[in-house]
């Protein structure tokens, strides 16, 4: 017999009330009702605004110039973004002692808007709201760099002569190994593991829900679109995920 939607949402709900260890990975489908555009669609603005390499933005000035211009350009448009169901969902799920970790590919910074502690989450593609040196790792933040960048249009430099760049993982740049550490251990460690708004098409996120089901969690997936993990999830639904998550996203 084939699972109706409302009979997958109460198999998750029940995975959701029995669960003592959950791990979520997020993508850009919990942020898109929040006003964040998500990288794939086809009127996306990242369309327009494109990330530059990170090769070509070490080795060329005017590569950075373009960087930086690009990156406010996008930041203009979400700068009203708010936490939405999920975010908020997840909050409460970490509230009640459930959740181990929040691993995303999202640099929006919303779940920590919602509430999420740090600790909590494992940032695998970096944060969009500062900016770090490439060469001492000091942190620098985006009110500053912008007023620089807007009265000189020059790429901003560290104190210590360093390039500034977006705290992000660009296209061409490698994962921090400590994040990708951390996010192992984490889905190694739950016994629910939830994807929420992710196709899994980048890697290597999409080897976290299968490292998690091979060490015995469950593995339930929540994005609008199929996804290339959906025949190894024990429970998969094809919905919005802030509808789906809509009854855990307000306090109790």
């Amino acid at each position: 017999m084939t699972q109706t939607i409302g009979d997958a949402r109460q198999k998750f709900a029940a995975l959701l009330e029995t669960a003592g260890r959950i791990v979520a990975l997020t993508g850009a489908g919990i942020s898109t009702e929040c006003g964040v555009p998500d990288f794939r669609s086809p009127n996306s603005p990242w369309r327009r605004y494109p990330p530059i390499d990170f090769k070509d933005f070490c080795a060329s000035p005017g590569a950075r110039v373009e960087a930086w211009r690009r990156k406010f350009a996008m930041d203009d448009i979400y700068a009203g973004a708010r936490p939405g169901r999920t975010h908020r969902a997840l909050a409460r799920l970490n509230a009640e002692g459930r959740l181990l970790a929040v691993l995303t590919q999202n640099i929006d910074g919303l779940h920590q808007g919602a509430g999420l502690p740090v600790d909590k989450l494992v940032e695998l593609h970096g944060n969009g709201t500062y900016a770090r040196c490439l060469a001492c790792g000091a942190r620098h933040e985006l009110v500053d760099v912008r007023r620089d960048f807007e009265a000189t249009h020059q790429a901003p430099t560290c104190s210590c002569g360093g390039m500034v760049k977006s705290a992000t993982v660009a296209f061409g740049q490698s994962l921090d190994p400590d994040i990708l550490r951390q996010a192992r251990i984490a889905a190694e460690a739950c016994d629910l593991f939830l994807v929420l708004g992710s196709s899994m098409v980048v890697q290597p996120a999409a080897t976290l829900p299968l490292l998690a089901r091979h060490k015995g969690a469950v593995l339930a997936i929540v994005n609008r679109e199929p996804t290339r993990l959906d025949q190894s999830a024990d429970l998969v639904i094809h919905d919005d995920v802030g509808t789906v998550l809509a009854a855990w996203a307000e306090a109790p």
